[in-house]
């Protein structure tokens, strides 16, 4: 069967509440059909995670996401469970107010949440207080019944958002629900896919509340979720090829005592698939590179003429690893940007090219950590943390290329605006050198000719995947050249 387009079409909040409003006003669908309908599926989403549970509490806000929880109690009565339900201040209009007249008149009590007020014992939590519609920063009793709830051995539910997640940025207005998991009603918000999302989200699912696809078809998705079918887009590996056939890929960098930087790209490049890789680095180098890594050919680089031998032979540059920032590895890059050739810049590359931006050209690729996002910026981390949705946009805008930026929920931008969201990763990946290997990845797969945009797309996507193979034998511990044999795995399909 085909895969539906919406599972990994992303929209802001402002977005859905359209696509909400066409299903009530164009194809006249009741509001109130669309609440049973997102309690239905809320409903028999608790039942399969939480199938033993007995007793459910919910936290109950005076608009439709209270609504929607308020009848999932409603079912969750008729099926012999036990409900308490804590509401916030407010009696609520239009369908929240006649989902309150149901829940009353199915035995349920309604109890006004106040200051002090401990929660209930509970199996499951549903949190409906705020969903989407969070305009400002949790304060009084809400803030009062989250934090209880963090510090509760309870499972948690939550209906559309969790309760204090900015639905289009990903980030907690003050503080924010931690749940369990989340169902997402009638198509993802785009924030639950990057920055702290995955901290409070846990597992994501979709409710597309039984609307045709023709509604969501009117709206272009804000972003589109990453998945398994763009590995397809990997070139074939013909019978009748050769090393040559597969691109050649420079990796730059590697400073003083910054010798495993450029290891770690060349050998990512390696088992990506590149047909050659070179390193041009440091001479005290060369040795330690060549007996680690004998497939990649490492040259101690110190004169114009020696790097411009290497830059004649490589398809593409790998930019930064190691690169340092004195005099040297200004140089090195300035010499090395001057070339037309497709590069992946990152590390010490991006620092340096904060100090005298530049226009790098389609063809490339940067790949920022949210502090080296910050310098190109000229803003702080928080900023670009603060939605980095923006933040990715304005990095390709700025620089002409394709963007990464890294971090929980990796983003690729295009100059066009497009953006792509990675799923996959996990925090075993933020450790030294992890980096390092994406350069690798992204560049061996510009060097086989794949574009801009499908190299970052497919490049981001294996390191995360390879990265989550790894972690399968714990995350605290991982090193960057455990991804090594796996990104192999991952870009041949052995682990699918």
């Amino acid at each position: 069967m085909k895969p539906d387009p919406r599972e990994c079409a992303l929209y802001s909040a402002e977005q859905v509440r359209r696509i909400d409003r066409a299903a009530i006003e164009s194809l006249g669908i009741d509001g109130y059909v669309l609440m049973q309908r997102a309690a239905a599926a809320a409903f028999a989403c608790l039942r399969t995670h939480w199938p033993q549970a007995r007793r459910v509490l919910l936290l109950v806000g005076h608009g439709n996401n209270g609504g929607d929880a308020l009848l999932l109690g409603v079912l969750a009565l008729e099926a012999g469970l036990a409900v308490d339900a804590l509401v916030l201040g407010g009696q609520g209009s239009g369908d929240a107010a006649r989902a309150r007249a149901d829940f009353i008149a199915a035995g349920g009590v309604l109890q006004p949440a106040h200051a002090g007020l401990a929660l209930p014992p509970a199996d499951v939590v549903v949190d409906g207080l705020f969903g989407s519609g969070l305009s400002r920063a949790v304060d009084g009793v809400a803030r009062e019944l989250i934090a209880q709830l963090a510090e509760a051995a309870v499972g948690v539910l939550a209906l559309d958002v969790p309760s204090g997640l900015d639905a289009d940025r990903g980030v907690p207005r003050g503080i924010a629900v931690r749940a369990d998991v989340t169902l997402c009603m009638v198509a993802w918000k785009r924030g639950l896919f990057t920055a702290a999302a995955a901290d409070h989200c846990g597992r994501r699912e979709l409710a597309l509340l039984d609307l045709p696809a023709s509604l969501h078809a009117a709206f272009e998705p804000e972003a589109q979720l990453l998945d398994a079918t763009l590995f397809a887009r990997l070139p074939p590996r013909r019978a009748d090829s050769s090393k040559g056939s597969h691109g050649h890929v420079l990796v730059i960098g590697g400073d003083h005592g910054y010798g495993g930087a450029v290891q770690l790209a060349a050998g990512a490049a390696l088992r990506t698939g590149a047909g050659l890789v070179s390193v041009a680095t440091r001479a005290a180098q060369v040795g330690a590179l060549n007996a680690a890594l004998p497939e990649a050919m490492a040259r101690g680089v110190e004169t114009d003429a020696e790097l411009d031998a290497l830059l004649a032979r490589a398809d593409v540059l790998a930019l930064g690893p190691g690169l340092g920032t004195g005099e040297w590895s200004r140089h090195l890059l300035a010499r090395s940007l001057a070339s037309d050739m497709p590069q992946v810049v990152d590390a010490d590359a991006l620092n340096l090219l904060a100090q005298a931006p530049r226009a790098l050209g389609a063809a490339s690729v940067i790949t920022p950590h949210p502090g080296e996002a910050a310098r190109l910026l000229g803003c702080s981390v928080a900023q670009v943390q603060e939605d980095r949705y923006a933040a990715v946009r304005e990095l390709a805008r700025r620089h002409a290329c394709v963007a990464v930026l890294k971090g929980s929920g990796s983003l690729v931008a295009a100059p066009d605006g497009r953006v792509a969201v990675c799923p996959w990763g996990n925090p075993g990946l933020a450790s030294g050198g992890t980096g390092d290997v994406l350069t690798g990845v992204i560049a061996a797969l510009l060097a086989q000719r794949m574009p801009a945009w499908d190299a970052a797309c497919v490049g981001v996507a294996a390191h995360a995947r390879a990265g989550d193979l790894a972690a399968r034998e714990g995350m605290r511990g991982l090193i960057a050249r455990d991804l090594w044999p796996l990104l192999r795995r991952v870009l041949n399909g052995l682990e699918r």
